[in-house]
């Protein structure tokens, strides 16, 4: 039996904080990977353009470079532009960058996802919804979107679970999720070991129970579909 004196409950609230950090990162990956999918198939040059800018810089530069990079430096931004407009100075918090960065890394790697999603949908069925005298907007919801989601959740799968295990890193950035509290008690108690081993038991439960989450929609939007 582990022996972690009495650190659990805090190790336990740092998880709460991880679980947070990952759903909104989740969120604004999605809205931006859609966004960005939807750019790069655009007719327009410019929206194809600053989208492969996009997930060509983001997807080239290691994770915690972009997030020291993006808490420093718009905070230093950010106050610039404050000292020019006379207003105090603004701390920004830790989780606010860490869910924003984590969201903004992750959303070109979902933009990249759902493009492929996009591109596997069958050309046919569209023109044959378009037949029955469907408007645009009501294919893309009935038949395009559906179908996309069916062949981008293997790939949404895999990003979510490393942004899950990205959020780790925003504990260099001072907020106090599961990684950093087992840091500050390894510390206190001198056994590092044994702190870090539960933080890695408790990631491991954070994506398994991911895992048959995904399997379960996977079988959802995959009815009627011929396994060969």
């Amino acid at each position: 039996m582990l022996d972690l004196h009495g650190y659990l409950p805090m190790i336990l609230e740092g998880m709460i904080l991880t679980i947070e950090v990952a759903i909104l990162s989740l969120l604004i990956a999605v809205i931006l990977g859609f966004i960005g999918a939807l750019a790069k198939l655009s007719k327009f040059r410019t929206a194809r353009i600053i989208a492969t800018i996009y997930t060509t810089l983001i997807r080239g530069i290691p994770d915690l470079v972009l997030m020291t990079i993006i808490f420093f430096g718009g905070q230093i931004i950010v106050n610039n532009i404050g000292d020019y407009m006379s207003w105090e100075y603004i701390d920004i918090s830790p989780f606010i960058a860490g869910t924003v960065t984590i969201g903004f890394i992750f959303g070109a790697y979902m933009a990249e996802t759902f493009r492929g999603g996009i591109l596997a949908v069958s050309y046919g069925e569209i023109e044959a919804a378009r037949a029955f005298g469907m408007q645009s907007w009501k294919v893309f919801y009935r038949i395009t979107l559906p179908l996309m989601v069916r062949h981008a959740l293997p790939g949404f799968g895999n990003n979510w679970m490393v942004l899950a295990k990205t959020t780790a890193l925003v504990s260099v950035i001072g907020l106090q999720d599961m990684v950093y509290n087992a840091n500050v008690a390894g510390g206190a108690t001198r056994k590092p070991f044994t702190f870090f081993l539960v933080v890695a038991i408790l990631f491991l439960c954070i994506t398994g129970i991911s895992d048959i989450g995904l399997r379960w929609a996977n079988r959802r939007f995959s009815i009627g579909v011929r396994r060969v």
